[in-house]
């Protein structure tokens, strides 16, 4: 039995080599017992009424994955937080919330997309607050979906995660807060956290307050090769 974790994929239009990656990735794991997408599948996902080629093909690919027996689950990421019922059923996966707990082979193992955890990314949560509101993303639904699509081109625009000027101390800011991590464990009371975002893919191994072995595992993008982690019982 192999579970899988991926994230921060940013499928989209623009990059047809991830989304052929992404296709390889699904034919070769359909005998994964689960599979646990961590946010970030989409560069943008604005509504489960993108009736795109682009959008059914991933559906497809999802569907295949579903109808082999895999069991798939997805947390949002701060890209595709308005995938909702409507893709879940489409696909046969299960949405699950930031900070979920599962029980991974007999190990309770906690779940996160990551973004919670840059507290000093300050300007990035506020945005984070609003956009991600339950009114706003009502009125974002509302929105015709061309609008919407204009609006995410402006956002990405705007997004400095990918830029080559970023100081040390930017990246710093940007990436996960090792005291978040020791908080956001101990009160799930796990010694385990899988996460991505940060695009930093690493395994750190650390103790908590109590003296205890943790380790936290990042996940990586996938910008130029795929990135799994695969755990086997």
């Amino acid at each position: 039995m192999t579970t899988g974790f991926i994230a921060d994929l940013h499928l989209s239009p623009g990059r047809p080599d991830i989304l052929a990656a992404f296709d390889d990735f699904c034919q070769q794991h359909q005998n994964l017992d689960a599979l646990y997408i961590l946010g970030d599948l989409f560069d943008a996902w604005l509504g489960d009424d993108d009736t795109s080629e682009f959008a059914a093909q991933v559906k497809s690919q999802l569907k295949h994955m579903t109808d082999s027996g895999v069991r798939l689950y997805f947390m949002a990421g701060n890209r595709d937080f308005m995938v909702g019922e409507r893709f879940a059923s489409d696909v046969g996966l299960t949405l699950l919330p930031d900070e979920t707990v599962i029980d991974l082979y007999g190990e309770r193992i906690l779940l996160m997309h990551g973004d919670t955890l840059c507290t000093l990314d300050k300007g990035y949560l506020r945005y984070r607050a609003i956009i991600q509101n339950a009114m706003v993303k009502g009125i974002m639904r509302s929105l015709p979906l061309s609008w919407r699509m204009r609006i995410a081109n402006r956002l990405r625009q705007k997004s400095s995660s990918q830029r080559p000027e970023l100081t040390p101390e930017q990246l710093y800011k940007m990436d996960a807060q090792h005291s978040e991590v020791l908080h956001v464990m101990e009160k799930h009371g796990v010694r385990k956290l899988i996460h991505g975002h940060t695009h930093r893919p690493a395994v750190h191994c650390f103790t908590l307050g109590d003296g205890k072995p943790a380790k936290r595992i990042v996940l990586g993008d996938w910008y130029q090769q795929a990135s799994a982690y695969l755990v086997s019982k």
